[in-house]
């Protein structure tokens, strides 16, 4: 019997009031190897572009890779499309569920293109529609189908470079919309033992654990790293105060960076896109309520509003430190114009390139004792009030401040983090082209 590599790509199940696209993927890991499917990758967790205003709730698309001996096809792509509709939210508005099959080896450069689209910018679902006819894939589609843009895209991010792990737990049906159970000290513990092969568990300025997901979706919690062997033994140190239905390992772009695209001139800006860009502060940073601070940047071609919001912790402090002519690179999502707010870019993390010199003029010294003289008026010259000295001639010492801040890179606090950003725990820990390790034996449950 022929054997056939098949990719299958969904998205857009979930709402913000039940489900989640990576528990129908753990589903259909147990339902397709029963039918008799082989994976060639971990289920591919690939978060697109968190700016696009119709995203579901963490904007999470889902591929599985199998191979499978071509007569269970059908019974493939049949138990797909039944687990897919069983577990969307369909009475949600806005969820609009799809699925796209392609059998191939490897997908098409061009869809792996269209995938890098999605992650950086805005595709547009016709675009998907053209690509998926062109190489002969499958689309199925529920409601208005945008849930495909996402399926293709899916397809192909193949990680082939940058790329981390997740192991994640889902809880009983019975348990879902209660209060997640994990004992929180054994998530400490666990966090400070596998420290720099996992991030993001607790969020140390709040001193609280950040693994576990607050709404009604079926997950327990997720712990990510760089290495699949990594998450799964951090997975069995952290203490489950429920029972676990299942867990899966998923490989995903999370935390690489992977959906900022560089813009060399402010004006190349677009809404909704990711950016890295560069400029120089022309206004002092200011808060508004809410405790958000905003400060400007401009270069020769623009300028534009930044916003480094309350949840950031830590990179808000260091942006209430800038002051104009401070030259900065920062990262973030733009927010579109509106009647009162201008062009933003919500900060994700900002680099100080250099800092602007600060000075003061103080009174000069004594040249008798030496102590701080005060001054007789304007244009009046100095007298010292311990020795009795005049003197009409000395001027004010210009005196350079100290910068209560650091160039560097500072990046939003942990519990602020979009699940792309890559924390600074990650820096040189990246994954190169082609550095893909085999596949653990077991990765599911059950």
């Amino acid at each position: 019997m022929k054997e056939s590599m098949l990719h299958i790509g969904i998205d857009d199940t979930d709402s913000t009031k039940k489900g989640c696209t990576t528990y129908v993927a753990a589903l259909l890991v147990e339902r397709l190897e029963k039918l008799g499917a082989s994976f060639i990758d971990y289920p591919n967790l690939i978060r697109l572009n968190p700016n696009a205003p119709w995203k579901t709730r963490g904007n999470g698309a889902l591929c599985l890779r199998i191979r499978c001996d071509e007569h269970i096809e059908p019974s493939i792509k049949e138990t797909v499309a039944s687990t897919v509709e069983e577990q969307s939210d369909l009475e949600s508005q806005g969820t609009d569920p799809g699925i796209v099959f392609l059998r191939r080896k490897r997908p098409p450069v061009e869809v792996q293109l269209f995938a890098k689209n999605a992650t950086k910018g805005i595709v547009d679902l016709r675009d998907a529609k053209r690509l998926i006819g062109k190489f002969r894939g499958e689309a199925l589609t529920f409601k208005g189908g945008r849930g495909i843009i996402g399926a293709l895209a899916a397809i192909g991010e193949t990680l082939a470079a940058d790329h981390t792990y997740e192991i994640i737990a889902y809880r009983r049906p019975e348990n879902w919309g209660t209060k997640r159970r994990v004992d929180q000290e054994s998530v400490f513990r666990m966090d400070a033992a596998t420290k720099p092969y996992t991030f993001n568990n607790v969020d140390i300025e709040k001193e609280r654990v950040i693994i576990t997901p607050r709404g009604p979706d079926p997950i327990l919690f997720g712990i990510r790293g760089e290495k699949a062997e990594v998450v799964k033994k951090a997975f069995g140190m952290v203490r489950t105060l429920e029972p676990v239905e299942r867990w899966v390992i998923f490989r995903t772009n999370q935390g690489t960076d992977a959906h900022l695209k560089r813009a060399v001139q402010l004006s190349e800006m677009r809404p909704y896109n990711p950016v890295v860009t560069r400029g120089t502060v022309s206004a002092d940073p200011q808060m508004i309520k809410g405790r958000h601070v905003i400060f400007r940047i401009r270069d020769a071609t623009s300028e534009v509003d930044c916003a480094a919001y309350e949840p950031t912790g830590s990179l808000r402090n260091v942006v209430k430190k800038l002051s104009v002519g401070d030259s900065v690179e920062v990262y973030g999502g733009i927010r579109p114009a509106s009647r009162d707010v201008p062009l933003t870019i919500n900060l994700e993390k900002l680099k100080i390139l250099r800092l602007e010199p600060q000075f003061v003029y103080r009174n000069p010294i004594c040249l008798k004792c030496g102590r701080r003289l005060k001054s007789m008026g304007t244009n009046k010259g100095f007298r010292c009030d311990k020795c009795g000295s005049r003197y009409t001639s000395l001027t004010k010492d210009k005196v350079k401040l100290k910068r209560d801040v650091k160039r560097g890179l500072h990046i939003t606090a942990s519990r602020s983090q979009r699940h792309l950003t890559k924390p600074d725990i990650r820096y040189g820990m990246e994954k190169h082209r082609g550095q893909v390790d085999p596949m653990i034996e077991q990765w599911h449950f059950p």
